[in-house]
């Protein structure tokens, strides 16, 4: 009780500043971090001799499945570690305990699932999703290895939160962090040492994320933390899975509709040459790098702006809304500037293919522009979440992706004889009309929203 108060009160009282970069740094760390995991195989895939080129198009076709993968794991993990983080709040530690045992029982349910689907239509599903006959066989080689590690992917991903929502923060960054750098290790003498090539990046990922997986099944089968996952609690209950589900339901379409989207960019961009799915992978890899820190910046914000929100400190949380949000454009726009500045030397860091380096410096700086506005886009979007507007922010995220850059990525290559520069400039009109109308809505909203002290539960209780 003690430690929540102090917690609490250095929420209420301690320095905007300096409370915004010490909660904000784990989480921009944690996000960097998973965004290893995403860029080290591209990396050194696109410089394996002769084929890098071929193969590295071959991961960006991959991409679509697993994230399609993430996204189930977090159905189902985000949707149950803030069920059983409630649970231990009211003291009904068996409650949360059997939450765990339900998530765990539904990962390795869809696991296995997911991998039988994905092994048994593996050639065809990648020949849908944009493969030509010289990336499928780079693609199939890679998927088919990775999906051996669908289990251990589901636990990391899904089963994380629930050590961070014990209050062990550190080790659930531990186990993620230790993944993360044995992949950058792996890779190099897999791909290169043990001339493995794609299916040595691939073995690297797998080995990584079972070494991820395995810590964090021992953290929630040993004798440290609240609650700890029992055989006996993994028969599912609809009474426990039905809310999980609800619960998990919005991170699940938010990645799903990402999944969407990457998907149409690859089906679209195929047919103009495997070189452009090739320059798609690394400028998707190139927007993970600057959105996630954002991400991890607001997660670090939200739960300051939320308690004083609810303390009727309303003066703090505009005091921390401002600071993010100018952290965040300064972040963006400084990550842009760069890129733009040296395109050759960031795409070198993908590969050393010249064909692939002279016809993608253009298309990056125009395809990345659109990213200067994501800090706004950001730093507003997960404001309304942390102010209890989930509804907004689920609509403004859906709002960039399904309603600007699907339909704009359709219809833009169409227009004009633009061909394979209406998806590169789709990215950028979507970025800029989002981040706009983002900061527009949350300028009038705020109005009202950081001006008015909320109701407290007890006194809307009591009325």
């Amino acid at each position: 009780m003690n430690s929540i108060s102090s917690k609490n009160n250095k929420l209420g009282t301690e320095p905007i500043p300096s409370l915004l970069f010490r909660m904000a740094l784990p989480s921009v760390l944690a996000q960097l971090v998973n965004l290893l995991y995403n860029m080290v195989d591209r990396a050194f895939v696109g410089h394996i001799d002769t084929v890098g080129p071929m193969a590295l198009a071959g991961l960006g076709i991959v991409l679509p499945v697993t994230m399609m993968i993430t996204a189930f794991s977090q159905l189902i993990g985000m949707g149950g570690a803030p069920r059983a983080a409630i649970a231990m709040g009211e003291g009904h530690y068996e409650k949360a305990e059997r939450i765990l045992g339900n998530c765990t029982c539904m990962l390795i349910g869809v696991s296995v699932v997911l991998f039988l689907l994905f092994q048994a239509f593996c050639d065809p599903i990648l020949t849908l999703f944009g493969a030509s006959g010289e990336t499928l066989p780079y693609a199939s080689s890679y998927l088919r290895i990775y999906l051996f590690g669908t289990f251990f992917v589901m636990v990391a991903m899904g089963l994380n939160a629930f050590i961070t929502n014990q209050g062990y923060a550190k080790t659930s960054m531990l186990t993620t962090c230790v993944g993360a750098l044995l992949n950058l290790c792996l890779d190099p003498i897999l791909i290169y040492g043990c001339k493995m090539g794609v299916e040595g990046a691939a073995w690297a990922t797998v080995i990584s994320q079972g070494v991820s997986a395995a810590m964090i099944l021992a953290f929630l089968t040993g004798k440290k933390g609240y609650i700890h996952i029992r055989k006996k609690w993994f028969r599912l209950k609809k009474e426990l899975v039905l809310p999980i589900l609800a619960l998990g339901c919005s991170p699940f379409v938010m990645g799903m509709t990402e999944c969407v989207v990457q998907l149409t960019y690859n089906i679209s961009i195929a047919q103009y040459g495997d070189l452009y799915v090739a320059l798609q992978s690394i400028l998707f890899s190139l927007i993970q790098i600057v959105w996630m820190p954002l991400n991890g910046f607001a997660q670090g914000a939200s739960p300051i702006i939320s308690y004083n929100y609810g303390a009727g400190r309303l003066d703090r949380a505009r005091q921390t809304f401002r600071l993010l949000f100018m952290v965040d454009m300064i972040f963006a726009v400084g990550v842009v500037a760069l890129i733009v500045m040296f395109p050759g030397a960031v795409l070198g860091i993908f590969s050393d293919n010249q064909d692939l380096l002279a016809m993608g410096v253009v298309p990056l700086r125009v395809y990345i522009i659109g990213m200067a506005a994501m800090g706004a886009q950001s730093a507003c979007q997960n404001t309304f979440l942390a102010l209890g507007q989930a509804k907004i922010s689920m609509f403004l995220a859906c709002l960039r992706k399904m309603f600007l850059i699907w339909p704009l990525a359709l219809i833009l290559p169409h227009l004009f004889g633009l061909g394979v520069w209406g998806l590169f400039l789709a990215e950028p009109i979507a970025d800029f009309t989002a981040g706009i109308t983002t900061f527009t809505v949350f300028y009038f909203c705020s109005k009202k929203l950081l001006r008015s002290v909320p109701v407290p539960a007890d006194k809307t209780a009591e009325s």
